[in-house]
């Protein structure tokens, strides 16, 4: 791979693409240039600048790296050949050409891709013919909702899954930390059956994360809002507060304002990888209610006292 070409334009995806979106650019190009479909000379080297590209771009540490450093910062991973992923296989054209190698996917997987082109059929290594290959089960996705605090924190939930034969079948989800609405995992083997000889199918599931009465995210940053009284608001004070997991005090400024975050460091969300979030505390100044004579008397004196923040708003000298 030529180190003047760019990775997201060898795929034909933005430098903000997702993940699902690079994996999808991957696939489509797969179908057009693997050396058992494309016939063209320059096919197995095209393709393995695709698979190049997948390797890094698909994994967020070498992406990472990539976009900062560009190929500098990936060039030994590059050269290995290999993105680390959970299948290091190998493709050598039925041509001689150069091997290929197709890192994150599954062999079946990667297989089903060409089964319209090769009629399930898959060339292995060392150019052998197509051999048939029994038709994969299909795929089934669902849904899940997970509560707040099980996708903060991780655990485990159970679901239960009818498949078209009718079959109902209990699964064991995994949730990692740090899980956002939205996420989608694959449980590999978990789908609907196959015909005699080939493999199940895989769940895909999706996740969303049920709303918390009081918390709330971004990304992995936790936020809640905390009343204080105006007293609290002009002299400062330190309050107490809960979180996901035990509290923490916090040390309120004199004269913060309503809308204010106080920021705790560290003591958001943490994923799977070790990432770590941050805790924001939302003031909310909450003014009394049910006020004495003389405590309306008191409130009156102090603010006359003090100054209108209205008269330094950018559009007071727009006022009549």
């Amino acid at each position: 791979m030529a180190s003047s070409t760019d990775l997201y334009d060898i795929l034909g995806v933005k430098r903000t693409a997702s993940a699902d979106e690079i994996r999808a650019a991957y696939r489509k190009l797969a179908r057009q240039l693997h050396p058992d479909v494309n016939k063209a000379p320059d096919a197995a080297q095209k393709f393995a600048r695709v698979q190049e590209a997948y390797d890094i771009l698909s994994d967020a540490d070498k992406r990472r790296a990539y976009d900062q450093f560009g190929h500098a910062g990936v060039a030994s991973g590059a050269a290995a050949g290999g993105s680390g992923g959970p299948f290091r296989g190998q493709y050598r054209a039925s041509r001689g050409g150069p091997d290929v190698h197709f890192g994150g996917m599954d062999p079946d997987e990667f297989a089903s891709i060409f089964d319209q082109f090769m009629g399930g059929g898959f060339a292995g290594r060392g150019g052998a013919a197509p051999r048939q290959q029994p038709a994969r089960g299909r795929d089934i996705e669902h849904t899940i909702r997970v509560p707040f605090r099980v996708a903060a924190l991780g655990g485990e939930e159970t679901l239960r899954i009818r498949r078209s034969d009718d079959h109902a079948e209990t699964v064991e989800v995994r949730i990692p930390p740090g899980t956002a609405s939205g996420t989608k995992m694959r449980l590999r083997g978990r789908g609907e059956s196959a015909r005699p000889g080939g493999k199940r199918g895989d769940l895909i599931l999706t996740i969303e994360v049920e709303p918390h009465p009081w918390f709330r995210r971004d990304g992995l940053d936790l936020m809640l809002d905390v009343p204080i009284t105006i007293a609290e608001a002009a002299l400062g004070a330190t309050v107490t507060v809960p979180l996901l997991e035990g509290q923490v005090q916090v040390t309120v400024p004199p004269g913060t304002s309503s809308g204010k975050r106080l920021r705790i460091r560290g003591r958001g969300l943490r994923d799977g990888q070790g990432r770590q979030g941050d805790f924001y505390v939302v003031i909310q100044i909450v003014a009394p209610a049910g006020l004495s004579q003389e405590d309306r008397r008191l409130l009156s004196e102090i603010g006359a006292r003090l100054e209108n923040p209205r008269d330094n708003a950018p559009w007071a000298d727009k006022m009549g």
